[in-house]
């Protein structure tokens, strides 16, 4: 347990950071489900949709500093692979 001000500040902030940090990656998980799902459907307008909203999610989350960039990268390439099965 800090005795410093300063460290129990820090304990409080690291707090509400790591909540805010769990829910940006909930959602993102929740964000890539859904899309995963239209794309077993097959429905390509929907899933261009999905993708979408998917990758602004991800995006915003690398801003935020909740994810790192290439972790980011990677995922959206892993979905647009998905995306691209679908009209093939």
């Amino acid at each position: 347990m800090p005795n410093i001000k300063s460290a129990k500040k820090r304990v409080k902030v690291i707090e509400t950071k790591t909540l805010r940090n769990q829910m940006v990656k909930s959602a993102i998980k929740t964000y890539i489900k859904k899309f995963e799902a239209v794309v077993a459907a097959g429905d390509k307008a929907a899933a261009d949709q999905a993708f979408r909203l998917v990758v602004k999610k991800l995006d915003q989350a690398v801003a935020k500093g909740v994810m790192k960039k290439n972790t980011v990268a990677r995922r959206k390439s892993k979905l647009a692979v998905m995306l691209g099965k679908i009209g093939a």
